[in-house]
């Protein structure tokens, strides 16, 4: 098994900076890509950022500029920096990865994180 644990998440001012990071843990063979997802009140779930495992990443318009993703291979994680937020960024945060284990490494399967609540409020 798998888990996936987010932290960093918290509240600041607009303008402000925040750090996500999620780490991985359990019975790892290897890491596919590595993604940051979104969901405000109301709204649907948004992919914002992924990094694939060669490197390349991607960015979706609302997010581009303003945050960078990052693998954090010692943690076995992946890492958000957000800079200069807006109120619109307020959301809770979520990564997933794909993932194969020791058990199965041929397969890929992805896992979520539970969550971390990010608000850009004045």
């Amino acid at each position: 098994q798998v888990q996936l644990v987010e932290s960093g998440g918290g509240s600041v001012q607009p303008g402000g900076s925040l750090k996500l990071s999620c780490a991985a843990s359990g019975s790892i063979d290897s890491f596919g890509a590595m993604r940051w997802h979104r969901q405000a009140p109301g709204k649907e779930r948004e992919l914002i950022a992924d990094i694939l495992s060669g490197g390349q990443t991607n960015y979706a318009n609302s997010v581009k500029g303003r945050f960078t993703i990052s693998r954090a291979n010692a943690e076995n994680g992946v890492l958000l920096q957000m800079n200069n937020l807006k109120t619109e960024d307020t959301a809770v945060y979520y990564c997933s990865m794909l993932v194969s284990t020791s058990a199965y490494p041929l397969d890929l399967s992805v896992y979520w994180g539970q969550g971390t609540q990010v608000t850009v409020s004045s």
